[in-house]
């Protein structure tokens, strides 16, 4: 039902057009690229696709643009790995808590947690994976079952390169608990594994070195060390700044904490939890991002396992409770049915979305185009197009993806600009500036279709 729920709500928000090149687009004219045996250059990011995250797991999406030429394929894709992570999640209830409803009900603490029903929402994300792969790596190590324990681990290591954050303390958990030479190894692999991806494959693609240190508070690790010895109020003072408690409070209150009772699997999402709320990144430790989804099924996981060590009439009141704080924190927090939080879109029928599909049947399949934001995720599969203002003004580009203002060298090989009638001042500043190269060649009453003067 969830995942009836999940494709209708995502795909209607495409269709909508309350999705943009961040994080939908580019993943889109990637996938696109690749299934037309391009090089995945994502213009909409002005990166390679493996550069921005080694998520090689999109390779295997390749075959289903052979077939599928819908544009929200990805969500049904998104959808289906979000609802396959309860899969593990049954199993190993089932047996730990010796009940299939109890299982069943773990299974909606799993569907229902805040985390989970965003990550469904927030456009579309290769983390979406991992609850089902490091849900299923966790039954594989728990019961020892070896083959599905390395595919699992291989697939997760290949969503994304900082998946080591949990792989690395889930092998340090079987090597005290199950089998000491395979949990070692998976130290040792994921940690390299994440070595190589930021320091060797991002930097060969990119050819500039890690990106993402701009996330490290203080100014960076000098920073935090000299601030951590010689100013440790200060640090305190951090973790606990901007809403930081509340961001973990959501995260361990739909399980009702009872992973405390013996927490050693749920210790395994320490280390990921504390990045998050460690980052200078505001998206990390909110919980509508998908950074949260990773440290859903550990905290299940561990919820499942510190509860079947109890007696069975004390593990169904615990059982209740999680349910019933499930219950409360997808009213408070998820936007599902019913619940406090609501998603703000246009229909798929709104006037204005009809006018805006009208207006990008006049533009080439093949066109080179810069369209306003959200319009990109529906002119995605094409060699090139640019989220407007890039290139007449460089924003979200490139690199250094906060780098702004110049513009780029290309200006002149863009064909097609489609644009709203109403723009802000910096758009009309921005266009102003580069109009007199284009005529309009379609409009109406929402969006205006400019094509290059001859």
């Amino acid at each position: 039902m969830l995942w009836f729920y999940f494709v209708a709500l995502s795909v209607e928000m495409h269709r909508s057009m309350a999705t943009s090149a961040y994080d939908f687009g580019l993943y889109d004219q990637g996938i696109w690229l690749l299934s037309r045996f391009h090089s995945p250059f994502v213009t909409l990011m002005g990166r390679n696709l493996f550069g921005d995250h080694t998520s090689f797991i999109l390779l295997l999406l390749v075959p289903l643009y052979w077939l599928v030429p819908s544009s929200s394929l990805l969500f049904v894709v998104q959808a289906t790995a979000i609802a396959a992570g309860a899969i593990p999640v049954f199993l190993f209830a089932r047996k730990r808590l010796e009940s299939e409803a109890l299982a069943t009900a773990f299974v909606a603490v799993y569907l229902m947690h805040p985390a989970t029903v965003w990550i469904a929402f927030e456009n579309f994300h290769p983390d979406a994976f991992l609850g089902v792969l490091i849900g299923t790596a966790l039954y594989a190590a728990i019961e020892e079952k070896r083959l599905m324990y390395l595919i699992s681990v291989v697939l997760a290591m290949s969503v994304k390169e900082d998946v080591s954050l949990v792989l690395i303390p889930l092998g340090f958990w079987i090597a005290y608990r199950r089998q000491l030479v395979m949990g070692l190894t998976t130290v040792v692999v994921s940690f390299w594994y994440s070595i190589i991806a930021i320091f060797g494959i991002q930097r060969g693609i990119n050819g500039v070195p890690f990106r993402n240190g701009w996330r490290i508070p203080f100014g960076g690790l000098t920073g935090v060390l000299t601030t951590l010895f010689t100013d440790p109020i200060s640090m305190i003072r951090y973790l606990v700044s901007d809403s930081r408690p509340y961001y973990l409070l959501q995260l361990v209150a739909p399980v009702a904490m009872g992973f405390l009772l013996f927490p050693e699997i749920a210790a395994i999402a320490g280390l990921v939890m504390f990045a998050n709320i460690f980052s200078a990144f505001w998206y990390q430790y909110h919980i509508e991002y998908h950074y949260s989804f990773i440290v859903v099924p550990v905290l299940v996981f561990g919820t499942v396992f510190a509860l079947g060590r109890l007696r069975r009439r004390l593990r169904r009141v615990l059982v209740a409770a999680c349910l019933v704080c499930t219950l409360i924190s997808a009213f408070l927090w998820a936007p599902l049915p019913g619940a406090r939080t609501h998603l703000s879109y246009n229909g798929s029928d709104h006037p204005m979305v009809l006018a805006a599909h009208v207006a990008m049947s006049k533009i080439p399949s093949d066109a080179v185009v810069s369209a306003y934001h959200p319009l990109t995720a529906q002119l995605a599969r094409r060699q090139r197009i640019y989220a407007f203002p890039v290139p007449f003004k460089r924003v979200l580009y490139g690199m250094d993806a906060f780098a702004t203002g110049d513009i780029l060298p290309f200006t002149s090989d863009i064909e097609f600009v489609i644009l709203p009638l109403a723009m802000d001042d910096g758009m009309q500043k921005i266009w102003r500036e580069v109009s007199d190269q284009f005529a309009i060649s379609y409009a109406n009453e929402w969006w205006i279709v400019y094509e290059r003067k001859i």
